[in-house]
């Protein structure tokens, strides 16, 4: 059963925004480092062109998450999110590398800037612009659950922190005359840089490789707790997997053996409804009704059943532990 909850249209034509502004930014850059020599604003130029290379794959990738299921692809596109998402933090890393490899260059070589104040507009402008559509387009991925908004919404603030940076350097310089803090500065946001870039490929891996994520786990499991009838003796074997803003859930739920398929099937739809209407994102569900056996007498609350084999002992709180486990629930 698919529940949908939202279309990737607003969200290609956001990146398509993101796109055309990386484009306008780099060219703003570019022109500042001509006016002024400095290697920091080359370096942040140089960052820019990862941001109109991440921006364009974004936006490739939105536009093949959005096509439906098909014969090779039953589970849809959804996947290539986190593929995308992870070359977007390998750019970035590399992007941090170069910052540091020009910082060095120049406190070896040495360098003198010009027209420092005009540059010091021009960087100052783009990371205004930048920090923006950064905070943004986090705010778009985090409500409509795209890993590829919120890379590019981090990688557009992780940009504006370095090009702060330059600012930052360059104010220091125009007044100083002491041009090597200028690389110095671009040391230590090209770390930074690193580290951000390695984040988000180490996110992105994880849902290639289908780790299981707590938060949404955690969020399925407090949300039955909250609402669990005594018909659910227990549900376990569960499996979520991400397929960029999708989910597929697998799991079993245990029910009295004596229900007809009809009734039995009501209270898995109950169960479905239920996780569709607080959780939302797109869910695919498929779920497995098991029939109780002797075993489940002990946790199971139904008060007057009379086909009870064994008496009540207690009440199993569902935990991420019990839920994901492959058996079903038992007092021990």
């Amino acid at each position: 059963m698919n529940i949908p909850k939202n279309t990737h249209k607003d969200k290609i034509g956001f990146q398509k925004i993101i796109a055309a502004f990386g484009v306008i930014l780099f060219i703003g850059k570019i022109i500042a480092w001509k006016l002024t020599n400095s290697d920091a604003v080359f370096s942040d130029a140089m960052e820019s062109i990862v941001n109109v290379i991440s921006a364009f794959m974004g936006l490739y990738s939105l536009h093949l998450a959005a096509k439906p299921k098909d014969d090779d692809h039953p589970y849809g596109h959804g996947k290539v999110e986190f593929v995308t998402s992870s070359i977007e933090g390998a750019l970035i890393a590399i992007a941090g590398i170069m910052i540091i490899y020009e910082g060095i260059h120049s406190l070896i070589v040495g360098k003198t800037l010009s027209k420092i104040d005009l540059g010091i507009w021009i960087i100052a402008a783009t990371a205004v612009i930048n920090y923006l559509l950064g905070y943004i387009s986090i705010k778009k991925g985090e409500r409509e659950n795209s890993l590829v908004l919120i890379s590019s919404g981090k990688h557009l603030q992780s940009d504006t922190i370095t090009t702060l940076g330059v600012v930052i350097s360059l104010v220091i310089v125009y007044f100083t005359k002491i041009y090597w803090l200028d690389s110095a500065v671009a040391l230590i946001f090209g770390l930074y840089i690193i580290f951000v870039g390695y984040k988000i490929v180490r996110k992105s891996l994880s849902g290639i490789m289908d780790e299981q994520d707590p938060e949404i786990l955690n969020q399925i499991i407090r949300i039955l707790e909250e609402n669990r009838k005594t018909e659910w003796i227990d549900v376990h074997n569960m499996k979520i997997q991400q397929f960029g803003a999708s989910l597929h859930i697998d799991a079993h739920i245990t029910l009295p053996w004596y229900y007809s398929l009809r009734d039995a099937h009501n209270e898995m739809e109950k169960v479905i409804l239920l996780l569709a209407k607080n959780i939302k994102r797109s869910i695919e569900f498929n779920f497995h009704m098991d029939d109780c056996k002797p075993i489940s007498c002990s946790v199971c609350q139904i008060k007057e059943c009379s086909v009870r084999e064994k008496d009540f002992v207690k009440r199993v709180e569902w935990t991420p532990e019990n839920v994901t486990s492959i058996d079903k629930h038992t007092a021990e």
